[in-house]
């Protein structure tokens, strides 16, 4: 069993890793080779086929359950009830809506914005919308995080905002059991807002009692992440089990008590256990996480009931199997593999060993091997370790599982029972909270409490992983002391560099934004950062950061933004936040007149590594408009020129014609202004003739970018082209003689993608 739940979970994995699911007539010759598999009785390969089989079918009729071509860009009249707790972010509410109609083939649930909403909206009610809807979406980019590989393993089917004529209507539909689940959240988020007004750590309250994480703000993301103690806070696998684990034990104990002898302690509490467990789950929205860890421990719960005196790893491997039946897709969350191979980590430290510790050396070994153990993965999935989590892990679990969640949950239950003891309660789990902040704030600002790394090669990571089994081995085992060695390919990851001469330039995946990254073999310049949309929001954080950490990029030479508009600047402050940035360029005083900052003026030029920087525009008499005044950069190598041109529209354009003329020729150009209409004039582009044109626009953004007009004049003049919105993060590597040119999307292209054909 253990070895067939290993195969199944393979065929799984492998079918994730596919660009497109088996056609009909693939489907039947793997058919074919099953039954011959059964027939022979290989049954390794047997479970392999078989989960092979079902991730296919599992994901063909996820996919059926997507927001049809009809249904874009039109206005659509849905019903349906708000399915999660709405979060605010500045001036809108983001929740998922479970749609009731239209039936037939229309997703059952999507995700939805509702911009400046007049009525308070709670979870739970059931509301006659007008929205706007696009197929599910997600920005892709080297190192960064796959939006819409999450939507599609979340079950959300297409995502938009609504709408203000018609006007929304609330309207009555017959309550489910999810519904009331929905209904009770709301009411205990609001009762705490009521007991607990201005507490501090209200918003991890929250997400410890009730899976509701948007009150959480970015600095205490920030603290969390770096001290490595994210996980304690997101209701997980870990909160489930102690929760089922306290009830288990006060049941077994109350039951014995009772001497009664017709039930076994064990099972009664293992039955209440899993009600329990069930009803936490539901209080945390019966997220992905949530119901994963329910089908673990119902695993467990069971062997208990039915008496089966069953390993610890058996009983691992079998929720293993049980988890991905229910749910193939769980394998795309990182939060699967960190939590099974963390249980897997302890049975091997714990399972089969002599001799008994005490709690607290109990409890740090189990931290330095989860902290150790799990340091690979999350090199290859977050490129960052935190080096102090193995400390802040055993302060703060104890504190946050024992002390701080059972207070909170009890507090739940007196806000219905006697709201003051509620709110003293409350006051209480909050202070304590307070203070654990605070020593982990303290904690992370350690030097090298977290470290940045590269991505290492699967092969490291494989080393690593037997270095882990050695490491943690029983005392004299042989060649522990190899471990040390097996560790080194993780550390000494060697960083790709464009040589003397040559520049690889890529234009982020920034939605209806523009970032660009530029690199010579021992220098780096960000033109832009993309956008912000809340506070806890920006494209600097989102996908500037993470890509430059993917390279292994530790400082930036040049920050240059080319003009003060949001979905150029709104990453920056993230970004000067995060990295050392040697100096700063830009056309907007706000930027230009901060520390080790300047204005970008036609004529300034410098070299790097063999190749050359211009900046062309803005003159020192400016243009009327902002756009117009933008940073226009010019790179050029030996043989290749790349033009970065920002939001310059035609008398910009005009004024760069008449002062460079054919100066301007460049091989590689961003599209001014995103394709809009107002840009890429024929003067302009009859300058510049380039090979290729990089526009940098958002999936089917509400202005239109590219605009018909822009791209009609690239066909007319023969120019190649490559939009973000379809191509996503674009790599150009020009070298010392040859050019070669990436898309994100085609590099890393899976069956689940939205297609991107011109709609």
């Amino acid at each position: 069993m253990p070895i067939a739940s290993l195969a199944f979970l393979l065929g799984i994995v492998v079918v994730q890793q596919f660009s497109r699911l088996p056609t009909l007539v693939e489907s039947v010759l793997l058919f074919c080779v099953l039954a011959i598999l059964i027939y022979k009785k290989v049954w390794p390969m047997v479970f392999f086929v078989i989960g092979l089989f079902w991730a296919s079918l599992f994901a063909q009729w996820r996919l059926l359950d997507r927001l049809p071509v009809k249904y874009e860009k039109n206005d659509v009249i849905v019903e349906g009830v708000i399915a999660s707790l709405p979060q605010q972010q500045d001036n809108r509410m983001s929740f998922d809506f479970a749609v009731s109609q239209p039936a037939g083939n229309f997703p059952a649930k999507i995700r939805l914005n509702w911009y400046s909403p007049k009525p308070t909206i709670k979870a739970g009610q059931a509301w006659r919308l007008s929205v706007k809807l696009k197929p599910p979406n997600g920005r892709m980019n080297p190192g960064g995080f796959d939006y819409e590989a999450w939507l599609f393993a979340n079950h959300i089917g297409a995502s938009g905002y609504v709408r203000t004529k018609p006007p929304p209507e609330e309207i009555a539909l017959s309550p489910g059991l999810a519904q009331y689940f929905t209904i009770w959240r709301q009411d205990i988020s609001d009762r705490m807002d009521a007991a607990l007004p201005h507490g501090e750590q209200l918003g991890v309250l929250k997400a410890l009692t009730i899976g509701s994480q948007g009150s959480i703000n970015q600095a205490q993301w920030d603290v969390f992440r770096n001290s490595g103690t994210t996980h304690l806070i997101v209701i997980s696998g870990s909160h489930i089990s102690l929760i089922a684990g306290m009830v288990f034990l006060l049941v077994r104990r109350c039951w014995a008590w009772l001497a009664v002898l017709s039930v076994s302690p064990q099972q009664v509490a293992a039955v209440t256990a899993w009600l329990a467990a069930l009803f936490y789950a539901g209080l945390a929205g019966y997220s992905i996480p949530t119901l994963r860890a329910i089908i673990m421990l119902t695993v467990a719960l069971a062997a208990i009931v039915w008496q089966r005196n069953t390993a610890p790893l058996q009983v691992l491997l079998l929720a293993v199997g049980a988890v991905l039946i229910f749910d193939p897709f769980a394998v795309l969350s990182v939060g699967f593999w960190l939590s099974f191979i963390a249980v897997a980590l302890l049975i091997y430290i714990s399972a089969g060993r002599l001799g008994r510790s005490n709690y607290w050396r109990e409890a740090t070994t189990a931290q330095l091997a989860t902290a150790i153990g799990l340091s690979p993965l999350l090199m290859v999935f977050f490129q960052q370790v935190s080096l102090i989590s193995p400390l802040t892990n055993w302060l703060a679990a104890p504190i946050i599982g024992l002390l701080v969640t059972p207070l909170a949950l009890a507090a739940i239950l007196l806000l219905f029972l006697a709201p003051p003891l509620a709110g003293v309660l409350l006051q209480l789990t909050d202070l304590i909270l307070q203070g654990l902040w605070w020593l982990l704030l303290e904690m992370s600002k350690w030097p090298l409490s977290t470290v940045y790394c590269l991505q290492p090669p699967w092969h490291a990571l494989m080393t690593a992983g037997v270095g882990v089994l050695l490491l943690m081995a029983p005392r004299g085992f042989p060649a522990r002391y190899l471990s040390l060695f097996l560790f080194l390919p993780l550390i000494f990851v060697k960083s790709e560099k464009p040589e003397p001469g040559a520049l690889w330039l890529t234009l982020l995946d920034v939605g209806q934004g523009l970032s660009a990254v530029v690199q010579t073999s021992g220098h780096t310049l960000v033109f832009d950062t993309g956008g912000k949309f809340s506070e806890n929001s920006d494209m600097g954080d989102a996908v500037v950061l993470p890509f430059l950490r993917w390279q292994g990029i530790a400082r930036l030479d040049t920050l240059m933004i080319s003009h003060n508009d949001n979905d150029h600047s709104g990453g920056a402050a993230s970004l000067l936040a995060e990295i050392p940035v040697a100096s700063i360029s830009s056309s907007a005083p706000e930027w230009a007149e901060r520390g080790k900052g300047g204005y970008c003026r036609a004529g300034q030029q410098w070299q790097w590594d063999q190749v050359r920087f211009t900046l062309l525009s803005p003159p020192e008499t400016a243009f009327t408009k902002e756009n117009d005044n933008s940073c226009v950069l010019k790179i050029e190598t030996g043989k290749f020129s790349f033009l970065l041109p920002g939001d310059i529209e035609q008398n910009a354009e005009s004024w760069l014609a008449r002062q460079y003329g054919e100066q301007l020729k460049s091989t590689i150009l961003i599209a001014p202004h995103h394709g809009s209409k107002t840009s890429s004039s024929f003067d302009f582009l009859n300058q510049v003739q380039p090979e290729l044109v990089a526009i940098p626009a958002g999936y089917l953004n509400r202005f239109g970018f590219p605009h018909k007009s822009v791209t009609a004049r690239y066909q007319q003049l023969n120019l190649q082209w490559l939009n973000t919105s379809d191509a996503g993060a674009i790599s150009i590597r020009a070298g010392v003689e040859r050019l070669l040119v990436e898309s994100e999307r085609d590099i890393h292209k899976h069956y689940w993608m939205t297609p991107r054909e011109v709609r």
